[in-house]
Parts: structure tokens; sequence; C-alpha cells
């Protein structure tokens, strides 16, 4: 994305916003990553190469979870939904609609 990652003027968007904005765009660059690296070991026949490859996603992932963790510290209805969302068991979408109510009234101040 470069420079053109930002839909307002740079020069009037406040720093903390200009860092979010980098942060999010680290966030699909390493998500990129993960999946150019999943397609590769699906074609990859050397099982060496194979699982060097898979070292290097899994640092993937760990970055990817680093600016994950990043944003959601820096937005706490995010941080509240995705909290009530992730790692749960059960139908997805349902999930999703206790998520929603906890982003609400993270907004709202009430969690």
């Amino acid at each position: 994305m470069g420079f053109e990652q930002y839909h307002e003027p740079a020069s009037e968007l406040p720093a903390k916003v200009r860092t979010f904005a980098r942060m999010i765009s680290s966030v699909v660059e390493e998500a990129q990553a993960i999946d150019w690296y999943e397609q590769r070991m699906s074609v990859e026949p050397d099982e060496s190469a194979k699982a060097i490859m898979e070292s290097a996603q899994t640092e993937e992932f760990k970055h990817f979870g680093m600016d994950l963790e990043f944003l959601l510290r820096q937005k706490p209805k995010w941080k509240a939904t995705l909290h009530n969302l992730l790692f749960k068991d059960g139908d997805i979408v349902e999930n999703s609609k206790a998520a929603e109510k906890a982003g609400d009234q993270a907004r709202e101040g009430l969690s």
C-alpha cells in the first residue's frame, strides 16, 4: 500500500491514526504471507523444503498475532467483540451475535 494507504490527507491525520493504519497494513501483509506459504506448501514435493516453509509460516502466524493484539489494545470495542467470538465452540454466526452485543456494551462503557 505504501503511502497510498490513507483515505484522508496524511498531514491531517493524528500520529495515532497513522500508526493504526500502518498496523492494519501489516496485519494484511502477514495474512497474505501466511496464504502464500500455504499455497507453496500444498505443491512442494520436497519434504525438507516444505518443512522450512512450514517454519517460516509459523513465524508469520506469530507476526499476525502480534499485529492483531496491538490493534485490539487500541480499540476496546473491537477487542470485546473478538473476545466473545474467537476460540468459542458452537455456531460461528450465532456466536457473532453475542460478540456484537459485547462490542456495543464496550463502546457504551457498560462492560
